[in-house]
């Protein structure tokens, strides 16, 4: 837990907003049931305040990457159906480790899928989620390996399935051919399984941006998360999900400069004529990147200053000349991510996506968290 009055930043995670965007993504397809994808820490927001406000919400399903997030989600969610979209690790013997914590496994592999036909002819667990591949090429079963599945079906014994899936590539670009292209190869594959979509299983291939793309792509289940933390579904369009966070640093000194000084490490930013520039404690040891050196903008209210020389380990320089001194001041707080400098306009500064931003958030900042019954306990 970090002391408010010692940190050198703010950083305020509105639970409602999480629940209200669930809502919302919830209110697209009456048909859809949404889960929550909740891994990396529910992308660096902290799972365990996350999770349990979507639940409360009426989410009952969630997802995460790894078995050791699973494990401490099953702590937190007693009831709730937790899928490992990662799958079975590759040492023997981890199967044990889903039953004893009641975890779902995404089989990815032919070689998963006869791990867990053997795991349950062995007596264990015997729900499961098949994975697809359509276009990603990364995890899910391959073209030949479904042709191979297809051929012998058998090979799966008494597993359960109880969802396949599959995920989509460019959803965020929503006139990108491979959107059509994967979703007619799911629907193709669907069609190859010997036992069809039921008895067992329902359909999932809809992501965050993938909801938006219209019914034929939400099916049974839909997986969204960066939606969740208010990241914009579509970049070419206003964003219709709330923020999330805000982070906010606190300026420790203010001085003032006049040419030929320089500002920070390699003295990259020439000062031309009298400015006068702030200090504040936050850094890309904080996860603030060092790709917004010289182009990032923070803000004093709704005055936009932008951030000059380097980002270092630990701080940032801003120059504040145009803020009125009343304003501006040590102890006074900047927006490094607020109302006027979203999450995904902060990404496009520093040349990269919402998810990097978001799951880069330090673990220096005094956390504040609002909302979801609880009110502001910090940590």
């Amino acid at each position: 837990m970090t002391d408010p009055d010692l940190a050198g930043a703010r950083l305020t995670i509105d639970l409602d907003a999480i629940v209200a965007n669930y809502r919302l993504l919830s209110d697209l397809d009456a048909r859809t049931e949404c889960a929550a994808v909740v891994k990396a820490d529910a992308y660096g927001l902290g799972a365990d305040r996350v999770a349990p406000a979507l639940a409360a919400a009426g989410c009952r399903t969630f997802f995460v990457a790894q078995v050791e997030e699973g494990i401490r989600l099953r702590a937190l969610l007693p009831e709730a159906d937790i899928h490992v979209l990662n799958g079975l690790p590759p040492h023997p013997g981890t199967e044990r480790v889903f039953d004893a914590h009641t975890l779902i496994p995404v089989l990815n592999s032919l070689g998963d899928v006869d791990r867990w036909a053997k795991h349950v002819r062995a007596g264990g667990a015997t729900t499961a989620t098949l994975h697809i591949d359509t276009g990603m090429c990364r995890l899910g079963l391959s073209g030949d390996e479904l042709a191979a599945l297809a051929a012998d079906p058998g090979r799966v014994g008494g597993t359960e399935i109880t969802l396949v899936m599959s995920h989509l590539a460019c959803a965020d670009e929503p006139d990108h051919p491979m959107n059509a292209k994967q979703l007619a190869k799911f629907r193709a594959a669907l069609d190859r399984l010997p036992w069809g979509v039921s008895p067992w299983g329902r359909t999932s291939l809809a992501n965050s941006s993938g909801l938006f793309l219209g019914p034929h792509y939400r099916m049974d289940l839909a997986r969204p998360g960066v939606s969740l933390y208010g990241g914009t579904p579509n970049p070419a369009l206003p964003n219709p999900l709330a923020p999330v966070v805000r982070l906010q640093g606190k300026i420790v000194q203010l001085r003032d400069v006049d040419s030929p000084q320089t500002v920070g490490y390699g003295a990259t930013h020439q000062v031309t004529g009298p400015r006068r520039l702030a200090t504040v404690p936050v850094g890309y040891a904080d996860g603030f990147l060092r790709s917004l050196s010289g182009r990032g903008t923070a803000f004093i209210g709704d005055r936009p200053v932008p951030i000059v020389g380097r980002v270092s380990m630990d701080l940032i320089t801003l120059d504040v000349t145009d803020i009125p001194a009343a304003e501006c001041h040590p102890g006074a707080l900047v927006d490094l991510i607020g109302p006027h400098n979203p999450i995904d306009a902060v990404a496009a500064q520093a040349g990269t996506i919402g998810y990097e931003i978001l799951t880069s958030l330090g673990a220096r900042y005094h956390r504040d968290y609002v909302g979801g019954g609880r009110g502001g306990q910090d940590r």
